[in-house]
């Protein structure tokens, strides 16, 4: 058995109490926490264990991303002045491109920059899949274990090309019962329930402008019959509520929930434009919500009403969204993100710094059905556990480490467990080279582009 010790720190242990130590301990044996608490590890457990000194820094759960494109991450850049649709028109036929190969590239990257920025579960939705492209998802799954994180794969699909009345140009859609197929091959192939796993996937028809009804339809009972969540975009924008309006004679809320796609098994990305009648249905359904300030910035989508949802009981988690959508990649500025534009829509005492840190923890927990695993510094759960340096030059001094992260500029790691393994160390990914995934990354991005 080996046992790690983590002392002297500031830890928020992001409990259902809040609770949290001025300068505590957080002890893990064979990747499951076996212990938290106040003041130095008790003498009798420090006999050959691994004693990290935590002075100066601040002890959190891993952070959890419910909602990323990785393939994008070979994609930054483009359409930086474009809202919704046009951004999605210029980048459909890059992206049509792709395959699983340089799939696999961006996945690393984009997961060595989610793990530098303090996110231990990454949750991924691939919806592009051409003809001949390969094992997309299995690619994903091989760049997931090579940096070390666990991942929430989703084996998404369109089906509704132009011709249709859909966004996506025709060439970039798959058939309805080929996705379905391919969806129950990929959840049968990759997906693993046992505690601790590192390989979630859940089914994700891309969206209401992608994908037929029947699509969605048919999809809802084959991943509960699978034992496997939903995912989708829902309520993005603003064109997307007229393209419902106009298209089904409802909202997208209602059009989903008449699909069977709300539920406690159902989360969707964005919900930027809920109105109260519509958190009252996510909220009555535990229909979870993947909350993603930074590209819905970007996109000029607006703000959503993550205050409003909380109140109600929705399920709320943080998400970076594509990186060509938001090109930093990082989970961890996204608190603070998730912070001032909560502030900006409610008010300054709207949205605390605690209440950022728990959406993209906990909050996310709940919203990939995971709270029993990872999101919080328990006892029994999985050593998922960020150590944030806060006594360098950015931080030293302030009067609450929390803040730091909250409203500050996002603090180095010390270190970055998954199951116990450290895949971060003072900064620095030991498990892949950086500067070996950047070059790959660099030529991969090439590549797309010139297959144009």
């Amino acid at each position: 058995m080996t046992r790690t010790i983590i002392e002297n720190a500031y830890v928020a242990t992001v409990d259902a109490a809040g609770t949290e130590h001025a300068s505590g301990h957080v002890i893990f044996e064979d990747g499951v926490i076996s212990a938290v608490g106040n003041g130095p590890a008790p003498a009798e457990l420090r006999a050959g264990a691994d004693i990290v000194d935590g002075t100066g820094c601040l002890v959190t759960p891993g952070l959890i991303n419910t909602h990323h494109h990785l393939y994008q991450w070979l994609t930054r850049g483009y359409a930086q002045d474009a809202i919704l649709f046009d951004w999605l028109t210029a980048l459909y036929p890059l992206w049509s491109q792709i395959d699983a190969r340089l799939t696999g590239i961006g996945a690393a990257g984009g997961m060595a920059v989610l793990a530098r920025s303090g996110c231990t579960t990454v949750g991924d939705h691939h919806y592009i899949f051409p003809k001949g492209s390969g094992d997309i998802v299995g690619a994903i799954v091989a760049a997931g274990s090579r940096v070390g994180v666990r991942l929430h794969a989703t084996r998404g699909s369109m089906d509704l090309g132009a011709s249709q009345g859909g966004l996506p140009p025709d060439f970039a859609v798959e058939t309805t019962d080929a996705a379905l197929a391919a969806s129950q091959e990929a959840v049968e192939r990759w997906h693993d329930p046992a505690f601790g796993s590192m390989v979630h996937v859940a089914i994700a028809p891309c969206s209401p402008f992608s994908v037929t009804a029947d699509l969605l339809r048919e999809s809802a009972p084959l991943a509960r019959s699978l034992g496997v969540r939903l995912h989708t975009h829902a309520s993005e924008t603003v064109e997307e509520d007229a393209y419902c309006l106009e298209r089904f004679g409802s909202s997208p809320t209602e059009y989903l929930e008449s699909l069977g796609w709300l539920g406690p098994d159902v989360w969707m990305a964005h919900c930027v434009h809920l109105d109260d009648t519509a958190i009252a249905r996510y909220a009555a359904t535990g229909t979870g919500v993947a909350h993603c300030p930074s590209s819905n910035a970007r996109l000029a989508s607006g703000i959503a009403p993550v205050r409003d949802m909380l109140r109600a009981g929705v399920p709320v988690g943080l998400g970076v969204d594509g990186s060509a959508s938001n090109e930093s990649g990082q989970l961890g500025i996204e608190i603070r993100e998730a912070v001032l534009m909560g502030r900006l829509r409610t008010g300054a005492d709207s949205f605390s710094v605690r209440t950022g840190l728990r959406i993209a923890t906990m909050g996310g927990a709940r919203v990939l059905g995971r709270e029993a695993e990872i999101g919080s510094l328990e006892p029994g759960k999985l050593a998922d556990i960020a150590v944030w340096r806060v006594d360098g030059v950015e931080h030293a001094g302030i009067l609450d480490p929390v803040a730091a992260l909250g409203l500050g500029a996002m603090p180095p790691l010390r270190r970055l467990y998954v199951g116990g393994r450290a895949i971060v160390e003072d900064g620095t990914l030991v498990t892949v080279e950086a500067q070996v995934v950047a070059a790959e990354v660099a030529a991969a991005s090439r590549e797309l582009a010139e297959r144009l």
